[in-house]
């Protein structure tokens, strides 16, 4: 499958880019690497989610996908991010309050190279695509993370309220799928 040629406020970031972006951060600026990336990436998620919709319309019938429902947008939009050599993204409902987006081959991580997930970029995009097509607020964290040699990265996207629970609970000891279980 290709892109088609849609306007997406210029030029894309590369694998290559995007990777020496994080090294840069973390070896020059390491106290503000984790907000520049997020920052950056929800700026990417207008042009992501331009791309995604000029693509549906192309490939599912419609320009707007949050007129898909929920199995259709899922499969879709794994098929845009392989498409676009960002990696497979599988969604399920974790907890009731929460989504995991799943990937077993994602761009922005470099296995075994971390000790926390590290696809903050990504992250902060997630937030403002999912945002946009549901048309709420939307917060996204990853919790597992091919770059700290997880099989996956695992991405959750809920409320910002559910999340910074989440954060919270995790920070004192809890794993993510007990703090989504109450």
């Amino acid at each position: 499958m290709t892109l088609p040629q849609a306007s997406t406020g210029g030029l894309t970031i590369g694998t290559g880019g995007l990777r020496q972006l994080h090294r840069s951060l973390l070896q020059y600026a390491p106290d503000a690497a984790i907000s520049v990336l997020q920052e950056s990436g929800y700026a990417a998620g207008e042009g992501v989610y331009a791309a995604l919709s000029a693509w549906l319309g192309t490939h599912a019938g419609t320009e707007h996908p949050e007129e898909l429902d929920a199995t259709l947008f899922a499969g879709a939009l794994s098929d845009f991010f392989q498409a676009s050599g960002w990696g497979s993204l599988t969604i399920t409902p974790v907890g009731g309050a929460a989504l995991a987006l799943d990937s077993p081959d994602w761009i922005e991580a470099e296995p075994g190279s971390a000790q926390m997930p590290m696809c903050f970029f990504s992250s902060g995009m997630l937030s403002d695509l999912i945002g946009r097509v549901s048309g709420e607020q939307v917060a996204v964290m990853e919790v597992e993370c091919r770059s700290k040699g997880d099989s996956i990265c695992r991405f959750l996207s809920a409320s910002p309220a559910t999340l910074q629970e989440v954060y919270d609970k995790m920070a004192a000891g809890m794993s993510y799928v007990e703090a989504l279980q109450g």
